[in-house]
């Protein structure tokens, strides 16, 4: 699961402006916000760039295997 609704909420960024800017639909990113599914690897290397925050700051702590 990850963070994201959280941090464009922070940053005042909509789901539609990060579609644009990562080439996704809009359908995508708001399940991602409400943690239906998981974006791929490369979709949150994408994020992160878009974001300039590492990929480990958009997943939730909890879920990570120790």
């Amino acid at each position: 699961m990850i963070r994201l609704k959280e941090i464009l909420e922070k940053r005042g960024l909509t789901q539609v402006w990060l579609s644009d800017q990562i080439g996704v639909s809009v359908v995508s990113v708001n399940n991602w916000c409400q943690n239906k599914n998981d974006p791929s690897l490369k979709t949150l290397k994408k994020m992160a760039v878009v974001l300039g925050i590492k990929i480990a700051d958009l997943i939730i702590e909890e879920n990570i295997k120790q």
